[in-house]
C-alpha cells in the first residue's frame, strides 16, 4: 500500500469510485458540505527498541555469560545493538549497518550464528590505549573529535584485537509469528581480547516499500559519534543512548485511501461490532487497503445515497508527518439532507486487519466542526494480528495473511503489542 499502490485495484476503478453514487429517483435537496480526512501522526522512524544488560550480581556482561532479548520483524527489517568493549577508552562492538538480516531472499527467517555481521568500532572521542583491565576511564580525550570508524585487527594506536566475531557469538531464534530471540553471548575470554560487554542497546527500524526508515539507527561509519553513543562507548553507560532512541520509537502508518459513505437508517452499513466480517468486502479494506469490493456493495444498500473513495494526491495513500513534513489529506464536497447519515473507513496500513471506522450509526452528516471523537480502530477478526509495522503476514509488508475468523471488536489500546495514540493524534476528520 505504501508503494502507490491498491492491492487488485486500478487506478480507472479508483477514480471511478471517487464518484459519488446516486440512486435513480432520489430526491437530492438539501444542503452542501465539506469532509476532509487528515493523517496527523506524528511518526516514529523505530518500530521497537529497547536495553539490555546481564541480570546476575552485575550489569556487565563478563566472558562466558550471554544475554537475550525477543523482538518481531518483517521482511527487509534488520535488528542493531551496542554494547562496550569494557576494557577499551570508546570502543564498541555493533553490526554493520542496518544490522543483523533476519530473513533471508527467499524470505525465510534466519536462524543459527549470525556472528560474522558483528564488527567493532573506535567511536572517535578518545585515544585508545593497549585494550585490558588497567586502561583507565575514560583517558586521554582527542585533542579534536574524530570519526566513527572500524577496527579491523589495529586501532589507530597500533593496538590489536582479535576479530569481533571471535570475541562475541551472536544467535538468531525464530519463535514464530515474526517473533526472534538474538543471544549475545561473551566469547572474549578464548582470545588475547578477553574484555567484559557493558549495558547496551537495541533497534529496529520501520521498512516502508523497500526502504529502511532509520537504516544507520545507532551510529554512521565516517561520521561523528551522536545521541549518546559516547556514554555508552566510553562509560558503558546505556541510559543517554536508551533515551533517545526511545523518543525515536512509536507508531508509523499510511492510511488505506478513505471510504466516505452518506446514508439513511438506524445502522452503520459498514459493520456491527460482534458480529464477524460480512463478506461484502470490509475484509479487503481492512488487509489491504483496497475499497473496490465494499464501494460496490454499499452502491446496492438501501438507504445509501452516496459512495466515495479517496486517494491522496500522488501518494493514494495518506502518510503521516514524517521528519517535520505535514502528513497527507483528502477532501469531498458532499450534498446532504436532513436525517443523512455519514461514515466512514479506512486501513490502518501496518497491521494485519485493523480499520478505522465510525462507531455506532456514523455521525448526522450535517453538523460541522471536527468529529474525530466519532473515529475508532477495529479489529476485523479476519487475520492473525502480529506487531503493528514488525509483522511478516502484513500484506503491506509484502507479506500473506494468516485467516482467522472471529467477530469484529475494537483494538485495545495499550494492546499486546504496544501503545497507540489517541485516535485523534492519528485521524483528524472535519466537517466544514
Amino acid at each position: 500500500m505504501y508503494n502507490k499502490q491498491l492491492t487488485g485495484m486500478s487506478l480507472i476503478a479508483l477514480l471511478a469510485l471517487a464518484t459519488s453514487c446516486k440512486k435513480s429517483g432520489e430526491d437530492m435537496t438539501g444542503t452542501t458540505t465539506m469532509i476532509t480526512v487528515e493523517n496527523v501522526l506524528d511518526s516514529r522512524p523505530l518500530v521497537q527498541t529497547g536495553t539490555f544488560q546481564n541480570t546476575g550480581e552485575v550489569p556487565v556482561i563478563l566472558p562466558g555469560a550471554s544475554i537475550s532479548f525477543q523482538f518481531s520483524a518483517a521482511k527487509g527489517q534488520a535488528v542493531s545493538f551496542a554494547t562496550m568493549y569494557g576494557w577499551s577508552n570508546d570502543l564498541f562492538f555493533a553490526p554493520a549497518n542496518p544490522g543483523i538480516a533476519l530473513y533471508n531472499e527467499a524470505g525465510m527467517p534466519m536462524e543459527g550464528d549470525v556472528s560474522s555481521a558483528i564488527k567493532l568500532w573506535d567511536n572517535g572521542t578518545r585515544i585508545n590505549q593497549a585494550p585490558g583491565e588497567s586502561v583507565s576511564h575514560p583517558g586521554m580525550a582527542e585533542s579534536a573529535s574524530k570519526n566513527v570508524m572500524e577496527v579491523s585487527g589495529t586501532d589507530a594506536q597500533g593496538n590489536t584485537y582479535a576479530q569481533a566475531s571471535a570475541m562475541m557469538k551472536a544467535t538468531l531464534k525464530y519463535d514464530g509469528n515474526s517473533m526472534f530471540t538474538l543471544t549475545i553471548a561473551n566469547t572474549s575470554g578464548n582470545t588475547a581480547n578477553a574484555t567484559p560487554f557493558s549495558p547496551g542497546v537495541w533497534a529496529i527500524s520501520y521498512i516502508a516499500g523497500s526502504d529502511l526508515l532509520s537504516p544507520n539507527p545507532l551510529y554512521e561509519p565516517g561520521k561523528p559519534t551522536a545521541n549518546g553513543l559516547t556514554e555508552l562507548a566510553e562509560m558503558g553507560d546505556n541510559s543517554t543512548l536508551g533515551d533517545y532512541l526511545a523518543e525515536q520509537t512509536g507508531i508509523f502508518t499510511p492510511f488505506s485511501p478513505i471510504l466516505v459513505v452518506v446514508y439513511k437508517g438506524a445502522e452503520n452499513p459498514l459493520y456491527k461490532t460482534g458480529e464477524k466480517d460480512r463478506g461484502k468486502g470490509l475484509k479487503a479494506l481492512a488487509q489491504t487497503g483496497d475499497a473496490a469490493m465494499l464501494a460496490a456493495y454499499l452502491k446496492t444498500v438501501d438507504g445509501v445515497r452516496d459512495v466515495y473513495v479517496l486517494p491522496a494526491e500522488n501518494t493514494m495513500v495518506l502518510l503521516p508527518k514524517i521528519g517535520g513534513q505535514p502528513g497527507s489529506s483528502v477532501s469531498q464536497q458532499l450534498q446532504v439532507a436532513k436525517g443523512d447519515r455519514l461514515a466512514i473507513a479506512t486501513m490502518y496500513g501496518f497491521s494485519n486487519d485493523w480499520f478505522f471506522a465510525s462507531k455506532d450509526n456514523g455521525v448526522d452528516a450535517t453538523q460541522k466542526g471536527d468529529i474525530s471523537e466519532s473515529i475508532g480502530l477495529f479489529d476485523n477478526g479476519t487475520a492473525v494480528n502480529q506487531f503493528p509495522g514488525a509483522g511478516i503476514t502484513q500484506v503491506n509488508l509484502a507479506g500473506t495473511p494468516l485467516e482467522e475468523s472471529k467477530a469484529i471488536e475494537a483494538v485495545p489500546n495499550p494492546n499486546a503489542f504496544t501503545t497507540l495514540p489517541e485516535i485523534g493524534d492519528m485521524l483528524k476528520v472535519t466537517l466544514h
